[in-house]
């Protein structure tokens, strides 16, 4: 596309040529790219009408969506609730590094992200208080997440100071202790237990959303758990309550649930109050 309109003056380039450019990227199979070189001209033009080296910005018109085909989403493959008391068993199993499977386990307890867990700090954590604060750098959304810790969290966490309380890093990686785990360090892991291909560690994410789904927990709660953004504008903007004593009790149930599926313990389901 640079070397079809690259040399020219932006007054010069029409939206048809910059759809038919973006197009022929689609074409060679580049879908995403395609929509990221889209989403760049439209970039540039806005900054040179801002600076005044154009009147209008012409390529306001070009909508992805009606350029573009839709893109099929592959979602991460997750755990079945149904094959939980085999992994659990395997990673009580499992004779990796510590660091990884203690990370494992507060990444299902915790419903949070990969990323969030591997650079977890120790100043986020307030132990007595039960909260785990993920400042907004570090969070997909650029928004603070506060999570509430249960018991089991809390055991696990007080398990690893020992092993890394001297770090700023909860979960430093076992090579380079100034840096967090790597990135394919958990699902590095879970292939050597046998999951590749049938389970990623971001899929705890979506098991856990199913499981309290399914056992009555309110979708809002689960929601801000998973600190999913709100996708209706109008209800964002009012709708801004953290449910911060559900979702306590949420993971503390979470928990109870994950060892009762461990140990063969019923664990009573939890039923919707309103």
């Amino acid at each position: 596309m640079l070397k079809a309109l690259g040399d020219r003056p932006l007054a010069t380039i029409t939206p048809l040529e910059v759809m038919n450019a973006v197009k022929a990227v689609e074409a060679r199979g580049a879908g995403e790219q395609a929509g990221r070189v889209l989403q760049r001209v439209k970039a540039i033009f806005r900054w040179a009408v801002i600076h005044g080296r154009l009147d209008s910005n012409p390529m306001l018109d070009l909508v992805p969506s009606e350029i573009l085909k839709p893109r099929e989403v592959k979602h991460r493959a997750a755990l079945d609730a149904k094959d939980l008391p085999t992994f659990l068993a395997q990673l009580d199993a499992y004779d990796g590094d510590p660091h990884t499977i203690h990370a494992l386990r507060l990444l299902m307890l915790t419903a949070t992200r990969p990323g969030e867990v591997r650079g977890a700090h120790w100043d986020e954590v307030d132990m007595d208080a039960a909260l785990w604060t993920i400042p907004a750098e570090r969070m997909k959304m650029r928004q603070e997440h506060r999570v509430p810790l249960s018991r089991q969290a809390l055991e696990l966490l007080q398990s690893m100071q020992p092993l890394s309380g001297g770090r700023e890093l909860i979960f430093p990686s076992p090579y380079y202790p100034s840096k967090p785990l790597s990135e394919n360090t958990f699902n590095s892991a879970m292939a050597r237990m046998g999951y590749k291909n049938l389970a990623t560690a971001h899929g705890f994410r979506a098991l856990f959303s199913t499981v309290c789904n399914e056992t009555g927990w309110r979708a809002d709660v689960i929601e801000r758990q998973l600190a999913h953004k709100e996708r209706n504008e109008v209800r964002a903007a009012y709708h801004r309550s953290t449910y911060m004593d559900e979702r306590a009790k949420l993971l503390q149930w979470w928990a109870d649930y994950l060892d009762g599926r461990k140990t063969g313990k019923v664990v009573h389901l939890h039923q919707r109050t309103a």
